[in-house]
């Protein structure tokens, strides 16, 4: 499977090609994947043969050949080496504009700078896509579908020569989001590292969980914990560049735990039972900060339908919910530990949630709960 796949022509690619991956992970194998469906030439290169060799087996890319001349270099390699490795590819290949996946970016560009890198054909960017599996038997060419792409440019290239990484993201499928370095650095710091420690401790927590008390594990705690399951390596490398943005994070985290721990002392005390509450609503705050369905903070009713847990049963539920031409936003399924049924919760404009209520309960759906 090295051979450039055959493409309609009126498939729409703003690449021309070929693009150079360095790194062929699960990033850089799913990059490779999406280009590969435009008809680009796509190189790939890996320090491991064995990695090189599933990518290229699944269809990333083709191996390097004497004579390539990429337009763009891609490099998705691990966060501690990639100054070094975009600098060895600025020197390779001067006519090609050299961009990173990482995702921290200040620190590569302040390395890049002390070394005297030609930075004016680098601009680092972070699509924010990933799956809980590592490696490029993990790729997906749909992986970039939809979510944002961040470029991070800098005052020393230009917007025209910055392009090519735009268009990169736009043929991915991709949404662009233009960024200083240190920006991005601060926002992922709230919205991926710092969630991603606070849920590595409350997971860690579970191992001295009583015996059995697992058994009644719902949601929450699996909402909590969902991204508990990572890689230790690579998130030491990713913390560890991005730590002078997350310590404040967390740092505030502590100060309102330690808060929340002190009325917990005593919960009947004067200003305990106040604390807990602002606690709440601060929360319910934050939550309302963060963007739904097509960008917008609008909430949405949630209705919990309790299915038997038999072939079909989800497919004929979503498909009733089509028919009577009600639109999900969202859903969420879970089991019921001990029982044969599932939980699916679906959420759709509060406006409809009572006549979705009274249409399922009419055709004999069984409903747990129904809130806005």
């Amino acid at each position: 499977m090295t051979d450039t796949p055959a493409v309609p022509a009126d498939v729409d690619r703003r690449l021309r090609g070929p693009v150079r991956i360095v790194g062929a992970g699960l990033l850089g194998a799913s990059i490779g994947l999406a280009l590969r469906e435009k008809g680009v030439d796509v190189v790939l290169d890996d320090v491991s043969p064995a990695a090189l060799a599933l990518a290229v087996d699944y269809g990333a890319g083709r191996r390097p050949a004497d004579g390539d001349a990429p337009e763009l270099v891609v490099v998705a390699v691990p966060p501690d080496v990639v100054a070094t490795v975009v600098e060895r590819e600025l020197a390779a290949w001067p006519r090609a504009i050299v961009t990173d996946v990482a995702s921290v970016k200040t620190g590569p560009l302040e390395r890049l700078l002390a070394a005297g890198a030609d930075v004016g054909r680098y601009i680092g960017s972070h699509p924010m896509a990933g799956r809980e599996r590592s490696g490029p038997t993990a790729a997906r060419a749909d992986l970039f579908v939809g979510r944002p792409w961040v470029i991070a440019g800098h005052d020393a290239i230009s917007y025209q020569r910055a392009a090519v990484v735009e268009d990169l993201a736009l043929d991915v499928g991709a949404t662009v989001v233009p960024m200083d370095p240190e920006a991005h650095d601060l926002a992922v710091a709230y919205v991926s590292h710092a969630p991603q420690l606070v849920s590595t401790l409350m997971a860690a927590r579970l191992q001295a969980a009583p015996d059995g008390s697992l058994d009644l594990a719902g949601g929450g705690v699996r909402d909590v914990t969902r991204i508990a399951a990572s890689d230790p390596g690579l998130w030491v490398q990713i913390i560890g560049a991005n730590a002078g943005h997350i310590r404040p994070v967390l740092t505030d985290l502590r100060d309102d735990l330690d808060r929340v721990i002190a009325a917990l002392g005593d919960p009947d005390a004067a200003g305990a039972p106040r604390t807990i509450a602002e606690t709440i609503a601060a929360g319910n705050r934050g939550v309302e900060r963060l963007p739904g369905k097509h960008g917008t903070t609008k909430r949405f009713a949630r209705v919990v339908v309790l299915v038997d847990d038999t072939p079909g049963q989800i497919a004929a539920l979503l498909a009733f919910i089509g028919e009577i031409g009600i639109n999900l936003e969202d859903m969420r399924l879970e089991h019921s530990p001990g029982a044969p049924i599932g939980i699916v919760e679906v959420s759709v404009v509060p406006e409809q949630e009572q006549r979705l209520v009274e249409e399922l309960e009419g055709r004999g759906w069984r409903i747990a709960a129904a809130w806005a």
